[in-house]
């Protein structure tokens, strides 16, 4: 599972990307996110995607499409006391 989002500033973003366990290892996902990236960029946007950088599989994934990491994120969370 994953979608492409429609372009802001001309910047679109792929995800989110989900395989179902039993199907990983195939290659759907790298190919489903190579496409949509394909299309984005012939269609003249630039494409992003946030991962998690603790994953290495997804990253070498992105990476072998031409992905590279530009900025580390941090999405602290603040609870009530």
């Amino acid at each position: 599972m994953t979608g492409r989002s429609l372009p802001s500033y001309g910047v679109s973003r792929v995800g989110p990307v989900f395989t179902p366990r039993e199907h990983r290892g195939a290659g759907i996902a790298s190919y489903v996110v190579g496409e949509l990236t394909r299309l984005g960029l012939e269609a003249g946007h630039r494409m992003c995607l946030f991962t998690d950088r603790a994953n290495p599989t997804s990253n070498k994934i992105y990476e072998s499409l031409g992905y590279r990491p530009v900025v580390d994120m941090a999405h602290p969370v603040i609870e009530a006391p």
